[in-house]
C-alpha cells in the first residue's frame, strides 16, 4: 500500500482507479459491496473519492489482492477495524474542511437512508 495520495479534496473514479491500478468497474463493484466505500457524488452524478475513500479502496485492495481475503472476509475485516476505531478530533484542519467533511458525511448517510427507503 505504498501509493502516493496527491494533496487534493476530491478524486475522479479514473484518478483512483489510475492510483491503485485497476478498473473503474472494479471500484464501482467494491462500492457495492463495502459500506465503507461511498464516495459522494456530484450534482452531475459523478463519483468523487475523497483521500479517505482512496485509503479506503487501498486497504480493500491490499486485503483482496495481496493479503488474500474474500469479498466477505475483507468486508468483516474492515467492519471490525471501524467500530474499534476511536477517531481523534483533527485540530489541524481548517473549520471549513470540517464543514465539508460534515456536509459529504451526511450527503453520504442521506444516500445509503434513501437506497434503503427505495429498497
Amino acid at each position: 500500500m505504498a501509493a502516493e495520495i496527491p494533496d487534493k479534496l476530491y478524486f475522479k473514479i479514473g484518478e483512483v482507479a489510475s492510483l491503485l491500478s485497476i478498473k473503474t468497474h472494479v471500484l464501482r463493484y467494491w462500492e457495492t459491496e463495502f459500506t465503507a466505500l461511498q464516495p459522494v457524488k456530484s450534482r452531475s452524478n459523478q463519483r468523487l473519492y475523497r483521500r479517505k475513500d482512496v485509503e479506503t479502496a487501498l486497504l480493500i485492495k491490499d486485503l483482496l489482492y495481496r493479503q488474500g481475503f474474500t469479498i466477505a472476509g475483507a468486508r468483516q475485516k474492515i467492519s471490525a477495524a471501524s467500530r474499534s476505531q476511536h477517531l481523534p478530533v483533527n485540530h489541524s484542519e481548517s473549520p471549513q474542511q470540517i464543514i465539508l467533511d460534515v456536509r459529504e458525511d451526511l450527503i453520504r448517510m442521506r444516500n445509503l437512508l434513501n437506497k434503503n427507503l427505495n429498497e
